[in-house]
């Protein structure tokens, strides 16, 4: 460097500052100028849009935008915990906290935003939070430990980010938004009561169209909240997230131009009013009025700047961005783009909803037919070909890219649709034709770095490029089901955050995962004894039934079916049953594994119908699960004059040694006393049929709508034999079946087939057996009844409502009519809640 080289100083080094640092570099300012940044926080630039990600196992290096070295190998001077406390435009120079005074040819400005705290009396106190730093979430996680109850303020999107971290960590949550629905900016009023529905779902419990008045303090120390309708609160910790302002407080003492309402006036290439002093991202006011406060508009500033910097023509600076956003917020996925709320004259809706299902889809259209913005609740899906088809007559009708398959939507739209000039990512504003030069995503994130921002459009990025043969269980997730099985177990992973971060693909890395691999991990924990399925963030994993440990039937109501273990049962219980299904006005149905299935209960009923049938000895039947149903059985020798052993006993603990046990599908069994066969077993995963020497093993088996025979595995087996054999069966189905593979399929899938089975099994040729007779040794021992788990514990309870806000409140949309003197749902009131519209 000589005393010619000019100086760029960044204040601020957040992801816009980054961004900007790397533009610098790709356009060789770097090695022609001097750059020094100024850094508030004590670590470089991270990941803030996956700030969440860090309560689900992602440590600070892993959210971490600065790839090693970068700073070294530009000549980049990088001051951590030192930001900037002066500037001084007539000397062109800048001062930070630390006394270092550097004289600048250009200055950037991307000092970002502060989270804005209403100004209540008690904001202050001990117990009360931002959410906008890795400091503060580490704040946040050391309080808890000693909380029980947190509030957020602000049901935005990074309220509601907060109300998921409160949520996971244990804490009893509660949202407070003023505005009269959750997400006011991104969402109408439908999208606001989708959202709402599924959250509360949750257990959150949701206050909307109510302000904060007060922090109520006990010795400085957060105890409640004063709420504007009159209410208090009871809270031991307070999230503000309501909102946030532009760091503008630099830029105003400097004497720089600032907005009425905030932000540093810029104008198209992003200069102040001071020629050598420029502005990005947040704490910008853009050429078109608006502080943006989305990552892309921020990184489209920093090229803006870094392309003036880099003195390259540019015809066109920032005039303004793209909106769009796409989010999993509490699992649940929202998205908005273009026009979202119909603000253009004449403009049309097409609506779809299904609140029972939590999905809401409006796309606003012109009277000619072009997409102009949309919303999306829970089902975001379609958002990747959405947002680039904004501002273009779609192919084909509104209502076809709304409505979900087999309700009238028969033309199913690819990226390839698209036109090569259609924006793909909108952090790094890269098209359809940038992504198809390129052939692997790898390449496409260091060619484009498209992807590698808010992680929207990597689904669509996937669908663009050349497809070789991918034998993982889905896109996050690069192994099979019986990989990540063994991952699990060896590793002895208890968190699915955890498997996803250290063994998933790269691109789905500190997300949430997916609806196939999330119940397939959560099943992979149950099967390897994880403990109560709906504990922590294994509730989150479950399947629609496993949530409320019952069958959810076709009005909303659920079905409750106790174990009842051989289809041996007493007259007593018999008659608690009755008695339980007549008080609860339950339909009641024999089924054909031998139990009793009582239908019609609202969700708020089922702990006190499991109270009744606990007391009485009954346990789950598990008839939600993907686990062991029943083991159907008939008389035997103890009644039948055909009978040559006693088949109820043995179908009893068989039962009893085998509930609960969580497979990739669900497992059906039978014994039969003699070769007569009446309990049917050889259409059973496993089916046992009794001999006068002892017992043949039969697996594989399968009823339904593709029937299969089972095979005989072994003959005229022992006691001991027989249950030694099928704990080794199991557990390598277990441990090698692909998700939701039925033992009938993955036997005939299975290399070699029955004879490669047994082997296995019967020879131990793996080697194997002892293993996996442990590994049934440890389900038995740790099984634990579900309803009675819940039962036993008051927070666990707290789900079984039909409304958090109202959890005395019964479902109304739960209705029935009678039908040969019992009842059945009344679907004349199950009508779509929702229209299509134009």
């Amino acid at each position: 460097m000589t005393t010619t080289t000019p100086t760029i100083v960044l204040v601020g080094h957040g992801m816009v500052g980054q961004r900007f640092l790397e533009a610098l570099a790709e356009r060789g300012v770097t090695s022609r100028a001097r750059i020094v940044v100024l850094c508030e926080e004590p670590r470089p630039a991270y990941d803030r849009v996956q700030l969440t990600s860090y309560f689900s196992g992602r440590t600070p290096d892993d959210l971490s935008l600065v790839e090693d070295g970068f700073m070294a190998r530009h000549g980049i001077e990088l001051h951590l915990d030192d930001p900037a406390e002066t500037v001084d435009v007539t000397t062109r120079t800048v001062t930070s906290r630390a006394g270092r005074t550097f004289s600048y040819d250009s200055l950037v400005l991307a000092t970002g935003s502060y989270p804005f705290v209403p100004p209540v009396p008690g904001r202050d106190a001990e117990g009360c939070f931002v959410y906008r730093t890795i400091e503060d979430l580490l704040a946040i996680e050391e309080y808890a430990k000693t909380s029980r109850t947190g509030t957020v303020v602000g049901g935005g999107l990074l309220g509601l980010e907060a109300a998921g971290a409160l949520k996971g960590l244990g804490l009893d949550t509660h949202i407070v938004e003023f505005a009269p629905r959750l997400m006011p900016v991104q969402v109408d009023d439908g999208g606001g009561a989708a959202l709402l529905r599924t959250i509360e779902n949750m257990g959150l419990t949701v206050h909307t169209a109510v302000g904060t008045q007060e922090i109520v303090t006990r010795d400085s120390t957060v105890t409640g909240m004063k709420l504007s309708d009159g209410s208090t609160l009871a809270t031991d910790l307070v999230v503000f997230s309501a909102g946030v302002r532009p760091r503008d407080q630099l830029a105003r003492d400097a004497g720089l131009a600032v907005g009425e309402r905030g932000g540093i006036v810029v104008d198209e290439r992003c200069r102040t009013s001071d020629p050598s002093v420029y502005a990005i991202g947040e704490c910008a006011l853009a050429a078109d009025g608006r502080v943006y406060g989305l990552v892309a508009p921020g990184y489209e500033m920093a090229n803006t700047v870094a392309s003036v910097l880099a003195d390259e023509e540019s015809e066109s600076g920032f005039t303004g961005a793209d909106l769009s956003t796409k989010l999993k917020l509490l699992g649940v996925d929202v998205a908005s783009f273009g026009d979202a709320h119909g603000t253009a004259d004449g403009c049309l809706d097409v609506v779809y909803s299904d609140s029972r299902a939590g999905v809401y889809k409006k796309l606003v259209v012109s009277p000619e037919g072009e997409l102009l913005g949309g919303v999306l609740v829970g089902d975001a899906e379609s958002y990747g070909m959405l947002r680039p088809l904004t501002g273009s007559v779609p192919p084909v009708p509104p209502e076809q890219l709304v409505l979900p398959a087999g309700v009238g939507a028969p033309v199913a739209l690819g990226p390839s649709a698209l036109p090569d000039d259609a924006v793909i990512c909108s952090c790094h504003n890269v098209t359809k034709a940038e992504i198809c030069a390129c052939s692997s995503l790898p390449e496409v994130k260091k060619c484009t770095k498209a992807g590698t921002g808010c992680g929207s459009c990597v689904k669509v990025i996937g669908q663009l490029l050349p497809q070789p043969e991918d034998t993982g269980l889905c896109g996050c997730f690069p192994h099979t089901r019986s990989e990540l099985y063994e991952i699990v177990r060896t590793r002895r992973l208890t968190s699915y955050a955890a498997l996803l971060d250290g063994h998933g693909r790269e691109e789905a890395r500190g997300g949430d995962g997916c609806e196939i691999c999330k119940p397939t991990v959560a099943s992979i924990l149950a099967s390897l004894s994880n403990g109560y399925i709906l504990d922590g963030e294994q509730a989150a994993l479950q399947d629609t039934n496993d949530h409320f440990l019952a069958n959810i039937q076709r009005n909303g109501s659920y079905s409750v079916v106790p174990r009842i273990p051989g289809g041996e049962i007493t007259p007593d219980k018999l008659i608690v049953i009755g008695e339980v299904a007549r008080d609860f006005g339950l339909y009641t149905k024999i089924t054909g594994g031998q139990r009793i299935d009582l239908f019609g209960a609202r969700v708020d009923q089922l702990p006190a119908i499991w109270t009744r049938l606990v007391d009485a000895g009954f346990e789950s039947g598990h008839a939600y699960g993907k686990a062991l149903r029943t083991v159907k059985s008939c008389v035997g020798q103890t009644w039948c004059r055909y009978g040559v052993q006693d088949s109820v006993r043995m179908a009893i603990d068989l039962e009893l040694r085998y509930r609960g046990l969580r497979a990739p599908h669900k497992l059906k069994s039978a014994v039969s006393g003699c070769a007569r066969e009446c309990a049917e077993a050889q259409s059973k995963d496993f089916g046992v049929i009794a001999t006068a020497s002892g017992w043949n093993l039969y697996v594989g088996g399968n009823g339904g709508a593709t029937p299969r025979h089972a095979d005989l595995l072994a003959q005229d087996l022992s006691d001991a034999e027989l249950v030694r054999l099928i704990d080794r069966f199991l557990m390598f189905y277990i441990r090698t079946a692909d998700r939701l593979e039925r033992t009938s399929v993955w036997l005939e899938r299975l290399e070699g087939g029955l004879d490669h089975l047994r082997d296995v099994v019967v020879h131990d040729s793996l080697g194997l057996c002892d293993e996996l007779e442990s590994l049934m040794a440890e389900h038995v021992a740790g099984f634990r009844d579900e309803w009675a788990e819940t039962l036993d514990d008051p927070d666990r309870l707290r789900r079984f409502v039909s409304f958090v806000n109202a959890p005395d409140v019964p479902d109304p949309s739960v209705k029935f009519v009678p039908e040969r003197d019992q009842i059945k749902p009344n679907l004349t009131t199950l009508t779509l809640e929702g229209t299509l519209t134009r």
